[in-house]
């Protein structure tokens, strides 16, 4: 048996080349007979090889899966050479045979892209689109999955390509074949273009649409023209992108392929006007937006420039788009826009030889001069509109694209020199970048920081103002040790931003001695001549001084962790030093003598800081402190926490807080006040709420800066190795890393706290990186010793051991992964081998009784495996140990101990996902995550006999006849496992490996008592049956059946078997007689078990629905009569008193869902096969019978069948001009209905339908509205920030056709001046929680929505003649402007020194009160009468 991945691909590669050497043999004519008739297909050894092909054609090697197409193409050709249809490989069974199959396999499967693609390349397109002429539509429909698309166009393309050689090889004329490929290809493309749904269309633009273009670029012209010769309304259905975004997609794939080829001053060579590229770019769906804009933006040429209309067409994009709300686009956005700003695309250099070297007329030197100077002015309008984005309150997309995209400008252009833009970058421009240090988003911080560190330092001011830089050195200083923890990370990033000044060490010793601090500033670096560069002094003297403060803190936390947590919590300073260090190139330091006392003083410091929070973080519940612990070693600390912070019997000391005065130091020397008094500094009016919440995220939080801090200095700084640093430039000594990697192995072991543990992991993967790399013999060899001393711990860990055994093992799994993932790659992976060999024999059931005690081990590995089979990076090395590992977790069921059942469950569950896949839809049952039974039994061969022997043992307890309920442990799992594998028809008519002894174990499962049970046999059942048994299967488990009623009569069986026959992939004409046997038993002698019942209405839904049965048509229109008699007469349809009305048995809902099942097919989904009486007035009773049914399951699935079929309609009826529905369903129906209707969900469907039926109705109307659309823009078809100022404006234009104007003006400026007014005070409250973060802003823009509004009303003034505003209006509205004015500029001086930092929500309240308040007194000054 092949495990090795290494070895499978050996395998792979020596059986493709056999097969080469085969096919040398048999071309030549000297090759004997008996050799052909071995190779020919069809064979013994030919079967074989096919077996190898579908077993590995998916493997997750890429190299194995191409060897497997190559010795898929090597087959093709040998069985060409050696059967008698040489001339006419079509005509040849064998082959037919095989494509057919291949043509039958599920979509979703991979491997079968690649050998349809040699059938192309053997027989031609023609051949595979004479056997299933929707091929290409149906290939089309695969192009919204990401991981299908490159394998659908792949085969797509040969298709076409092919198709295109063959046509031109049959007709004489050059163009007689065009109008017959475009019906094959083009129209199915532009038909999923305009109708399907955005991501269902996702990569045709990325895959297909290229490469149709460059086999046949004459094909441009027939899209757009079938494209613009819609209806100027068609909008396909909801979500698609309708004409004008297929438009937009092909042009914008020619445009980059080179095919559309650009035209001076003509956009897109005149096939699209500008009104509707000017449309498409504000267009509601996101990706119609961004192919226009690529349409712009992209072109074949790099050294193509921008002309005049596409640089008016991006000034039209730009401002509607900043505020983008799917990242997609935005991404999208930056990208397109990069290609116009790099290369060629806007040139500024004025060629000063152009007279000498160029043959220029005096105009066109005129045309090409204002050329560049166009294209200097869009680059200043570009500049100055995104600078004008950063204002107080801008929301986090529009800051998040103007950083982006000023960022790609500094990139390309700088600010300094080239584009002549300095002029107009101002203070003001530098300063509301700044502000952008304050966000809330970490994203925004980093992006604003790059582009200060960017933009000239004379409109920065940090050089040239010795008080502004130490005003912001104080500010980061401050919110380094602020509660909030984002204030941390803004700290950070303002150091970072003032490392780079020159003055830093001067504004640093200010700020010390301003500040009266009573410790010893550190001796900072003056000198000028010595070799270490600015930044590496500026580092260490901030260093320097946040270990001093960080010291003394942490001395305060050492006596009260609660007044810590209240005032000065460490993991702000923490945070701070890591991420100051980040910039040092550490390679290069100068001051090695400093920064290793420094390193020294910082790794003893970050010791310290661990061993004031550990106590909380490794509590057995750190949530809430609930004092559960008996370990002396930490129980005393947590008691002396716990004593501070005096929690009572009861919960509320976790509901409510107790305030803390600031200036209390020292708790142990001072007598404790009543929990509930609030202490008041002299010093500070200020008093602070301290819950268990604030202590606990204190404590995680330092635990994770000190990792980090500790994973940064391991990783970055020098090692004292001989072997490394021969010069004596290292920092970081041995022991000192040893020291690290045993304080992660103690916190990884040992804490309880996720946030604690899952950080620490992350500097010990730092730590562990380092290792490998170091050089140090000693220190390579740690983590392999780290790995057996634990292994060995977890091996004899018992309910007394430190190692958590709840919280899934904690640490414990990220401590092994950590270590496992620093094994090089290129070794032979010894280190997992030995830890998966371990934990597997940990983890089986052990023959001891199972104790609690017994089982912690067993539960350690458990857990660890799960974590090591969900870790990405161990790849396929992983894979030969998953047998052992579902072999654990089935067995772990057996167990009588709760710990190990529990973690089984969860490493099951990681194993279904490891072997199919992480689930990629909403059907549980999806064949996307499931896999055949003979590639499944092939890449995981000890399963078989596993499974086999578990599904004995567990089929020999399922006895129903008993009358009693036996359910095995792992039954369940074993179901689950079977059932998601599926039949192949590649399988043919008998299977190598067997399968054949699960069927009747799966068979006598479907007997059991439990109803879950006998469900999954039925879908178990099915990958066992080969295709050529599936009649005769079907045959058995139908005359199984008993025949007649009588006492042993077993409703078990009976259900479980209709089930197992519903469940079959095909249903033939044999069956109609055991069908009809049948229903005698289970339904026409009123079987009382409705459970039964329901599954035969089941099976015979399946018959009549429309798909395709081998059933004879009259035999199939008997059996539809008699199942729409037994509708008739149900208690659904014709119930016959209070109890067929109100069904309350066991199994009713089941049932009547089965007949809604039957009757949605007659009335809503396929009524054209059901021969009904009266049909419209018949199919609307019996829809309307199921919208009224008590039951709310059957109203919900009429409901939602109805509403499929409305949608599909409103699809329908736009190409074809269907009516709505078969019969006529009123709007007045579904809203009396709705009235009456109880339950939410079928409410909601009910509006959905409604909705719809109006769409359908009005569809006339809504299409003469959109052709004479306002403004050229379809209903309903723009962006909204579009449709907000559209909206405004045509508000202003109906106040004029009103007469309404002065009115109008009153109440929007009332509206301008807004109620922020009461919202500016900035006084403290005891109510304000400290880990507040404040409000998130990801869309509203208060500020811009009253820009907008003040410049519609200054041009509504300045188009009307004579304003009759009454002067005391006038005179009220000025007055709350005034007054809002004044309390603005009050509240503006309370705040503190650079508040958009330290008082972020306020000042953005205030400013955005400012400027309405701006806007409404420029209104009023403009309305007053001269």
């Amino acid at each position: 048996i092949v495990k090795e991945s290494s070895t499978v691909m050996v395998v792979a590669r020596v059986l493709t080349l056999w097969s080469g050497a085969a096919v040398d043999c048999v071309q030549v004519d000297t090759c004997p007979p008996l050799l052909r008739s071995s190779l020919i297909g069809g064979s013994s050894l030919i079967a074989r090889l096919h077996h190898h092909i579908y077993a590995h054609w998916e493997h997750p090697l890429d190299g194995v899966r191409h060897q497997t197409r190559s010795m898929f193409q090597n087959l093709l050709t040998i069985h060409q050479h050696c059967s008698d249809h040489k001339s006419d490989p079509t005509g040849d069974p064998y082959i037919t045979q095989l494509t057919q199959d291949l043509l039958a396999l599920e979509w979703h499967m991979k491997g079968k892209y690649g050998t349809l693609g040699c059938l192309v390349e053997h027989l031609g397109a023609e051949y595979l689109l004479k056997l299933d002429g929707g091929l290409p539509a149906r290939l089309l429909g695969l192009m919204g999955d990401q991981t299908m698309a490159p394998y659908a166009s792949d085969l797509l393309e040969k298709l076409f390509v092919s198709h295109k050689a063959q046509l031109c090889a049959r007709f004489k004329d050059a163009d007689a074949w065009i109008d017959g490929w475009h019906e094959v290809w083009v129209r199915p493309l532009l038909q999923v273009l305009c109708t399907a749904r955005l991501d269902q269309t996702t990569y045709i633009l990325d895959y297909f649409l290229p490469k149709l273009l460059r086999c046949n670029p004459s094909s441009l012209s027939h899209m757009v023209q079938a494209l613009q010769e819609m209806p100027a309304c068609t909008e396909g259905s909801a979500g698609s992108r309708g004409a004008l975004g297929a438009l937009m997609t092909c042009l914008r794939a020619a445009r980059s392929q080179g095919v559309l080829k650009s035209v001076e001053e003509e956009l897109c060579g005149g096939l699209v006007p500008l009104p509707l590229m000017r449309q498409a770019l504000v267009h509601k769906h996101d990706q119609v937006r961004m192919d226009a804009l690529g349409l712009v933006c992209e072109s074949h040429r790099s050294t193509e420039t921008l002309s005049r209309q596409e640089i008016e067409l991006i000034r039209h994009f730009l401002p509607f788009n900043l505020n983008s709300q799917s990242p997609g686009a935005r991404q999208q956005s930056v990208s397109l826009l990069k290609k116009v700003g790099s290369d060629d695309g806007l040139s500024f250099d004025w060629p000063e030889d152009i007279g000498v070297n160029f043959d220029f007329t005096v105009h066109d030197h005129f045309k090409l001069k204002i050329y560049f100077l166009s294209h200097q002015e869009f680059l200043r309008w570009f500049c100055e509109t995104l600078f004008q984005v950063f204002h107080p309150g801008a929301s986090f997309s529009r800051c998040l694209m103007a950083l982006h995209l000023l960022g790609l400008i500094a990139e390309h252009f700088t600010f300094n020199t080239g584009i002549s833009i300095t002029f107009s970058l101002s203070f003001s421009h530098a300063q509301a970048v700044l502000c952008c240090l304050a966000s809330n988003f970490l994203e925004v911080k980093q992006l604003a920081c790059n582009l200060l560190q960017k933009l000239p330092p004379a409109a920065v001011r940090l050089q040239v103002s010795p008080e502004r830089l130490q005003s912001l050195l104080q500010v980061a200083l401050d919110l380094s040790t602020s509660t909030k923890p984002f204030d941390s990370v803004t700290a950070a990033h303002l150091l970072n931003l003032l490392l780079h000044q020159p003055g830093l060490q001067d504004a640093l010793l200010h700020c010390i001695q301003k500040q009266h601090i009573p410790v010893q500033p550190p001796a900072l670096i003056q000198s000028q001549t010595s070799e270490a560069s600015s930044l590496e002094q500026n580092t260490l003297a901030v260093v320097q001084w946040l270990m001093v403060c960080l010291k003394e803190e942490v001395l305060k936390a050492e006596s009260s962790l609660l007044q810590a947590a209240a005032s000065y919590p460490l993991y702000g300073r923490a945070h701070c030093i890591t991420a100051v260090l980040q910039p040092l190139n550490t390679g290069s330091l100068v001051l090695l003598s400093e920064w290793r006392a420094v390193v020294s003083e910082l790794i003893g410091l970050c010791y310290r800081m661990s061993d004031v929070v550990s106590p909380v973080v490794q509590s057995s519940s750190p949530e809430g402190l609930i004092p559960m612990d008996t370990e002396s070693e930490t129980s005393a600390g947590l008691q002396k926490i716990l004593q501070e912070i005096q929690p009572r019997d009861t919960n509320d000391f976790f509901t409510s807080a107790r305030e803390l005065d600031p200036s209390e130091s020292d708790c142990n020397n001072e007598q404790k006040e009543p929990e509930n008094a609030v202490h008041k500094a002299q010093s500070c009016n200020k008093a602070y709420r301290v819950t268990a919440q604030m202590v606990l995220v204190c404590c995680w939080r330092t635990m994770k800066e000190v990792s980090m801090l500790l994973g940064h200095l391991c990783q970055s700084m020098p090692l004292c190795c001989p072997l490394t640093h021969a010069d004596g430039r290292g920092v970081v000594t041995e022991d000192q890393v040893e020291g690290v990697g045993k304080y992660f192995r103690e916190q990884l072991l040992q804490s309880r706290h996720r946030g604690a543990f899952e950080l620490a992991y992350v500097g010990f993967v730092r730590l562990t990186e380092m290792l490998c790399r170091s050089g140090s013999a000693t220190l390579q060899q740690l983590p392999a010793h780290w790995l057996k001393e634990v292994l060995e711990e977890v091996k004899s860990s018992d309910p007394s051991s430190k190692l958590c055994a709840t919280r899934r093992s904690a640490g414990i799994p990220f401590y092994i992964q950590a270590l496992l993932s620093s094994e090089p790659k290129s070794s032979s992976c010894g280190l997992l081998k030995m830890t998966m060999r371990s934990l597997t024999a940990l983890a089986m059931p052990s023959n001891d009784a199972d104790t609690e005690s017994s089982s912690v081990p067993q539960v350690h590995a458990l857990n660890i495996l799960r974590a090591l089979y969900r870790d990405t990076r161990l790849g396929e090395n992983i894979v030969p140990f998953v047998s052992d590992g579902m072999q654990a977790a089935i067995l772990g069921f057996t167990s009588p101990v709760w710990a190990v059942r529990n973690s089984s469950t969860l490493l099951f569950s990681t194993l279904i996902t490891r072997i199919f896949g992480v689930k990629k839809g909403k059907d549980e049952h999806s064949k996307k995550n499931r896999m055949t039974g003979r590639e499944f039994f092939t890449r995981f061969p000890a399963l078989y006999p596993f499974l086999l022997s578990q599904l004995q043992e567990a089929a020999a307890s399922v006895n129903s006849d008993s009358g009693q309920v036996k359910l095995h442990p792992s039954l369940f799992l074993l179901l689950l496992v079977l059932g998601r594998l599926y039949p192949s028809p590649m399988d043919g008519s008998s299977s190598p490996l067997g399968l054949a002894p699960f069927m009747p174990l799966i068979i006598r499962c479907g007997r059991s008592a439990v109803y879950r049970t006998r469900e999954m046999a039925a879908r178990a059942l099915v990958p066992f049956v080969l295709v050529t048994q599936v009649p005769s299967t079907i045959q058995t488990l139908l005359e199984e059946l008993p025949q007649e009623p009588g006492p042993g009569l077993q409703q078990n069986h009976i259900h479980g078997t209709l089930l197992q026959v519903c469940e079959s992939p095909l249903v033939s004409c044999s069956l109609q007689q055991s069908i009809n046997l049948a229903c005698y038993m289970t339904y026409k002698v009123l079987n009382p078990c409705l459970v039964t019942r329901g599954a035969f209405l089941d099976l015979l839904g399946c018959l009549c629905g429309c798909h395709p049965v081998s059933v004879s048509e009259s035999q199939l229109k008997k059996l539809r009569e008699e199942t729409l008699q037994i509708l008739m007469a149900s208690e659904l349809v014709a119930p016959q008193g209070p109890d067929d009305t109100n069904l309350s048995v066991p199994g009713a809902t089941q049932y009547l869902q089965s007949l809604a099942h039957i009757a949605v097919s007659v009335c809503v989904e396929s009524p054209h096969l059901w021969d009904c009486p009266e049909s419209a007035g018949f199919q609307r009773d019996l829809l309307e019978r199921l919208l009224r049914c008590p039951h709310y399951e059957v109203r919900l699935f009429a409901l939602d069948q109805l509403l499929r079929r409305l949608q599909k309609t409103e699809e329908e009826s736009q190409r074809r001009g269907q009516g709505p529905m078969p019969f006529d369903l009123s709007v007045s129906s579904l809203t009396s209905l709705a009235l009456h209707e109880t339950y939410p969900g079928c409410q909601a469907k009910v509006r959905k339908s409604r909705f719809c039926i109006r769409i359908l109705y009005t569809g006339i109307f809504v299409r003469l509205l959109c052709s004479t659309a306002f403004l050229g823009v379809s209903t309903g078809a723009v962006s909204p920030p579009v449709a907000l100022e559209m909206g405004v404006g045509l508000l202003c234009q109906l106040f004029q056709m009103w007469g309404q104007v002065a009115a109008g003006m009153v109440n929007l400026i009332q509206w301008l001046l807004g109620d922020e007014q009461s919202d500016t005070r900035c006084e403290e409250s005891l109510d304000l929680f400290l880990f507040e973060k404040g409000d998130l802003n990801l869309w509203a823009e208060p500020l811009s929505w009253a820009r907008m509004l003040h410049r519609h009303l200054s041009a509504l003034v300045s188009v009307t003649h004579s304003l009759d505003v009454s002067t005391a209006e006038l005179d009220r509205l000025s007055a709350i402007a005034k007054s809002n004015a004044l309390a603005a500029q009050r509240s503006m001086k309370g705040l503190p020194a650079l508040p958009q930092f330290s008082a972020t929500i306020e000042y953005a309240k205030i400013s955005l009160l400012k400027e309405r308040t701006s806007l409404a007194l420029n209104l009023l000054d403009t309305l007053r009468p001269s």
